[in-house]
């Protein structure tokens, strides 16, 4: 995940700090200094850095920073909070139009992945109760128009096209056909380059003359550093953008761009792809992307992707047999199923706070898969009866899931300590204490 780099190197600047009662201006000074090195190594623009670390650095050279009695988490304290005004303040949202529809043209580079983020972004808007319209203006790239279509097919979003006709009459065409059929938003998918040349802008510049839309949203690769910031300043001189997506901050990306790009061109990250699934696009709120920075969680996002991916109905079911005492292996499934759903387990950690900077703490995403296969190789009777399960079952499921027997020991016995938990909690069955180490939840050692 981008910016876990920059997350290990501030902290271990701010443990510097921590070890000491009062602190001196060398403290500070040596302080300011390898955050400014932790930034220019995550790919921060030059001038943000240096305009970043002086702000810093004038905060933290007051008395109340001196003569603190926790000096180092008031210096943590005005290093978030000057992340969070580097990064835009506020989460900014898509401006609707009164008059439908409202609007959405989608710009960048080719290979930014603007197709396909751009029909992610459509999918969310459909979650909030919108009838979206997507529409292919790139009539260069090959297979761009199909591309389109099946990511819109696979989210259940129309898709209007014509084929090799001029981007601008496309555009305009779909702006009839999204009133004639109730379409609220619609999302101009256009034509990108390797590089900015003035034809392309020209173009661009043409179809925004013609349709004047709402909202000109530029997406920009994150794993490019300083050149998407490069080419968001591009952009917002020919174009005047309103905002920016920023994609693949799953990737390895250093998170430069996400904390120069605000900065550099004036205009706010709205939006920020986390993953390849069509599912995987957030608003982007700096105040949480600056906790995630320093390694202090981010619950507000673990919340709401709960929220998205857990089945309310079921959720109140499985509380009444958790209550009851009637929680089985199939139960067990279902729940592993809906966490699943939320994300790779690693970035889910990153969200809790405190659990973001453990580098020690590694998630085996296969070991959920091979947990999955167990429970799919048992038969329905003795995923509800798991007490049933003599060697020779075992000995089957083994067989029907390519794992051994001690594997499926270890999840039966993983399954009856929780069961055990869960009697205690309901102030049933004989107190006695909890073991000393549950064995974790498969994939997470330790825990």
């Amino acid at each position: 995940m981008a910016f876990e780099g920059l997350t290990a190197k501030l902290n271990a600047a701010f443990k510097k700090l921590r070890g000491k009662g009062r602190l001196s201006e060398s403290d500070i000074k040596e302080a300011m200094r390898e955050i400014r090195l932790a930034l220019l190594e995550a790919d921060v623009s030059y001038k943000v850095v240096k305009d970043f670390v002086k702000s810093v650095s004038e905060r933290c050279s007051g008395q109340d920073v001196m003569e603190s009695l926790t000096p180092a988490q008031t210096i943590v304290k005005i290093v978030n909070e000057e992340l969070i005004r580097l990064m835009g303040s506020e989460n900014q949202r898509i401006s609707i139009s009164p008059k439908p529809p409202t609007v959405v043209m989608l710009v960048g580079l080719q290979g930014a992945g603007k197709t396909t983020n751009g029909a992610k972004l459509a999918g969310l808007f459909k979650k909030q109760g919108k009838r979206p319209l997507l529409v292919a203006c790139d009539i260069y790239r090959p297979a761009a128009i199909k591309q389109l279509e099946v990511v819109g097919g696979q989210l259940g979003i129309p898709v209007f096209q014509m084929g090799q006709e001029n981007p601008v009459k496309i555009a305009k065409a779909a702006i009839r056909h999204a009133q004639q059929h109730g379409n609220d938003m619609v999302f101009l998918d256009t034509a990108g380059r390797l590089h900015v040349d003035e034809a392309l802008m020209n173009e661009l510049k043409s179809i925004k003359a013609e349709v004047q839309p709402n909202e000109i949203l530029l997406v920009v690769d994150a794993m490019t550093g300083q050149d998407a910031v490069n080419a968001a300043q591009s952009f917002n001189e020919w174009l005047d953008i309103d905002g920016v997506m920023l994609t693949k901050l799953d990737g390895d990306a250093r998170g430069g761009a996400a904390l120069s790009v605000k900065a550099v061109t004036g205009k706010p990250i709205k939006f920020i792809g986390t993953g390849e699934k069509l599912d995987m696009i957030e608003p982007f709120h700096p105040e949480r992307m600056a906790s995630r920075i320093l390694g202090m969680g981010d619950v507000l996002t673990l919340i709401e992707k709960a929220e998205q991916a857990l089945d309310q109905k079921k959720a109140a079911e499985l509380e009444q047999k958790m209550r009851a005492n009637k929680f089985t292996l199939a139960d067990f499934y279902d729940q592993l199923l809906q966490i699943r759903k939320m994300g790779p387990m690693q970035d889910l950690l990153g969200m809790i706070p405190g659990m973001g900077s453990m580098k020690n703490v590694q998630v085996d995403e296969s070991a959920l898969g091979r947990v999955e296969a167990i429970i799919l190789s048992m038969t329905p009777y003795e995923r509800e009866n798991p007490a049933c399960l003599n060697s020779s079952r075992k000995r089957r499921i083994a067989l029907g899931c390519g794992q051994k027997v001690e594997d499926i020991n270890r999840l039966l016995k993983q399954f009856d300590q929780m069961q055990q938990l869960m009697k205690q909690m309901n102030g049933k069955g004989k107190k006695r204490k909890l073991p000393g180490k549950m064995g974790g939840f498969p994939g997470f050692p330790g825990m």
